[in-house]
């Protein structure tokens, strides 16, 4: 009897002991017990408030049961960390709007976004990478019109070959350079280049595109692509991969060499991965191959172990590969590093 009664008080010790496990784990030293909303903030930094691990706040948020509409925060909102049998829960506390990490089609309504807009916005809904097959048979300009040798916007262009009347409007894209799976030297892509946007004025081979606007003069044997309808989302709900993932940053946009907080990169996987967006990777800085010097024999190398660099979350997933924003760096990363589940 004695014995029974013990082993039922060290199970109840141990059921109370869990909810405070699971705080200490999730919850950063001196977090507050509230935060009002501000301009400028995203969900991930008002969650790295709280937590240890701003992408886990999936894992205490509270959907409010008499909040008809649970998709949006707002400035002006106030977060609450509360604790319901002893385990810690962010409650919004607000009188008009209100939130969830759910994904929206549009973030530019004033709700806060998941990460920054104006970090990731180019990507959210250009043509960024195409497939071999969709390259060899993506449209392409042949000339301009007037004698013009490269076009800008309010400009003609003569294209092969358009025959689909049906679609109106057309990006200019530039075949870049090739995405490459950084293991096994696989072409998985290639870069698309945004130049500008048209619009089809008449169909045939040649078409006749009517050039709206551009970033760069479009040169001939620029492609053009149909442009997207979906709508561009800013927010995600964050998560691990489904399963265990190991790949290689490929390449970083805006040509930079140091990778940072909130620079842009391209990833070796992809849908056919399991990756999609939203999902957070942590990222090693490869470890070098380093010569020791100490060895007589002087072609002894030495490998330095992978260490810890930063986080990521993929925003923008394609078949073969991903686009990812850095969202924390402890060190500086390069094209090489490694991307592993958090």
């Amino acid at each position: 009897m004695f014995k029974s009664c013990k082993s039922l008080i060290l199970l109840l010790c141990c059921a109370l002991a869990m909810p405070l496990a699971l705080a200490d784990e999730l919850l950063r030293a001196g977090h507050p017990d509230r935060y009002t909303v501000v301009r400028g903030d995203t969900l991930w930094d008002i969650a790295g408030r709280f937590l240890r691990s701003p992408w886990r706040w999936p894992e205490i948020w509270h959907v409010n049961p008499q909040i008809a509409n649970p998709h949006l925060i707002y400035p002006g909102d106030v977060l609450e960390l509360v604790y319901i049998d002893g385990r810690p829960q962010l409650r919004l506390r607000r009188g008009t709007v209100k939130l969830s990490p759910s994904v929206r089609s549009t973030p530019w309504d004033g709700a806060i976004p998941t990460i920054p807009v104006d970090a990731i916005g180019p990507f959210l809904t250009r043509h960024s990478v195409l497939s071999q097959g969709e390259l060899d048979n993506a449209p392409y300009i042949v000339d301009f019109a007037d004698e013009h040798i490269l076009g800008g916007a309010g400009q003609k262009a003569y294209v092969r070959s358009i025959e689909d009347g049906n679609h109106v409007k057309y990006e200019i894209v530039r075949p870049g350079i090739a995405y490459k799976d950084g293991d096994t030297g696989e072409i998985l892509g290639y870069e698309a280049e945004y130049i500008g946007s048209s619009e089809l004025q008449r169909t045939g081979d040649p078409a006749t595109i009517f050039i709206n606007s551009t970033e760069r003069e479009a040169v001939i044997g620029d492609r053009v692509v149909k442009a997207g309808e979906d709508k561009a989302t800013a927010n995600f709900t964050p998560h691990a991969p489904g399963m265990p993932t190991e790949g290689n940053i490929i390449s970083v946009i805006g040509g930079v060499n140091q990778i940072g907080q909130y620079n842009v990169v391209v990833i070796d996987r992809g849908l056919a991965d399991g990756i999609d967006a939203g999902t957070v990777l942590r990222i090693d800085q490869r470890g070098e191959t380093i010569r020791d010097v100490v060895t007589p024999d002087s072609r002894d190398t030495v490998k330095l172990p992978d260490e810890e660099a930063g986080l990521m979350m993929v925003f923008r997933t394609f078949d073969r590969v991903s686009f990812g924003l850095i969202m924390h760096a402890t060190r500086v990363m390069h094209v090489g590093d490694k991307v592993r589940n958090p």
